[in-house]
């Protein structure tokens, strides 16, 4: 495949399509249609090693996703039709990925998934695979559903199905988050956010306060001073704090404006 001084002796896509063109002219039981088929997955296998770095993230081995996508390489070429006018790649890529997503769904899920959205899945899948190919692009999530008269709202839960195979730890690193674990990541419930509405509310009240009884509110309960430093400070007696004190209060907390 590769010519003097390292060079592409061929494209790929030409050398697919003159093999594919070879694998129509021969006959079912001719010996030579094993070597064409064989040359075919060899010089496609980059396309099944493209669509496995898609799943890099999982725990298993890159090779065994190789070996499992080439399943899918063989059967996209068993059944690739070149008169369609698609070319093979859009064709194969699609059921690389299907077979690659079926070999997790089947081996190595750890999660659960109900058994319903298991078998919707392989249809969703199929179904995604054949539209690729009639669109030449990823269908979206109204297509699929139209394609199999389902509701949309099923097409999502498959696809987050399809995506859920490993639980993974709240107190591992994660590589594209700079070492951070998803622990370090997660927000916590301030228990001054249930404050903030009371807050608002007296903020309103107090406003209302005439300006000696909204001092007095002042003094007690954000600079902390006791009802007698208060009757010092503003020269009445302790008593006439504590009853303006219990007065305010109750206006308060029932919220009613204050009367003279």
């Amino acid at each position: 495949m590769r010519g003097p001084g390292g060079r592409p002796a061929v494209d790929v896509r030409t050398l697919t399509r003159v093999l594919f063109e070879r694998l129509a002219e021969l006959p079912p039981d001719a010996p030579e249609r094993e070597r064409v088929r064989a040359a075919l997955i060899e010089v496609n296998i980059p396309l099944v090693r493209y669509a496995a770095t898609r799943f890099r993230s999982r725990s298993e081995p890159m090779e065994d996703v190789v070996q499992v996508g080439t399943i899918g390489l063989i059967n996209a070429i068993d059944r690739f039709d070149p008169t369609r006018g698609v070319q093979f790649p859009t064709y194969a890529l699609p059921t690389i990925l299907g077979e690659i997503k079926r070999y997790f769904r089947d081996n190595v899920r750890t999660m659960h998934v109900p058994r319903r959205l298991q078998e919707l899945w392989v249809q969703v899948s199929g179904a995604m695979e054949e539209l690729t190919v009639l669109h030449g692009r990823a269908p979206k999530v109204p297509e699929i559903a139209a394609s199999l008269r389902i509701p949309e709202e099923d097409v999502r839960a498959c696809l987050d199905a399809g995506r859920a195979y490993n639980a993974a730890s709240l107190e591992a690193a994660q590589e594209h988050e700079g070492g951070l674990a998803l622990l370090d990541r997660l927000g916590y419930e301030d228990s001054a956010l249930a404050e903030v509405e009371h807050r608002d509310m007296v903020r309103h009240l107090l406003v209302q306060l005439p300006e000696r009884e909204r001092r007095i509110v002042m003094l007690r309960f954000f600079a902390n001073l006791t009802q007698s430093q208060i009757s010092t400070e503003l020269g009445m007696s302790q008593m006439h704090v504590s009853r303006l004190l219990a007065r305010i209060l109750t206006r308060l907390r029932t919220g009613n404006s204050w009367e003279d």
